[in-house]
């Protein structure tokens, strides 16, 4: 069920768009030292956002510096990507056919306010 789910979400739900956009943010970020591990959250978020059906988030526990990274990533684009992902969800969950788009729109929204510290792994 979650391969279907998956496929219609890059095809209808804007999949390939949202990986796309994080990709791109990703690569723009890696070319400079001090970017690069935002970069490598810009990359986690994209293999959620391509397929998010199947996959959840799990809190690793952050160490003090990723507690800093967090804050910086809220304060500088996580606030931003959190309000457009929540209102996507919004816009999606209009319709009985949208909700399970919405909703990953939102596992989405939780991953971009605070990235470090947490992993994607198969659902269990």
């Amino acid at each position: 069920m979650s391969l279907l789910l998956n496929i219609l979400w890059i095809i209808l739900g804007g999949g390939w768009l949202i990986a796309l956009e994080y990709c791109v943010a990703g690569l723009v970020l890696c070319l400079t030292v001090v970017g690069i591990p935002f970069g490598v959250q810009c990359f986690k978020i994209a293999s959620l956002g391509l397929t998010p059906f199947g996959k959840s988030i799990d809190d690793r526990g952050s160490s003090p510096l990723g507690f800093f990274f967090n804050v910086l990533w809220f304060v500088l684009a996580g606030l931003w990507i959190f309000l457009s992902h929540v209102v996507l969800a919004l816009g999606l969950a209009i319709s009985v056919i949208g909700i399970p788009f919405a909703i990953q729109h939102l596992k989405l929204a939780l991953l971009a306010l605070a990235p470090f510290g947490r992993e994607v792994r198969p659902a269990p």
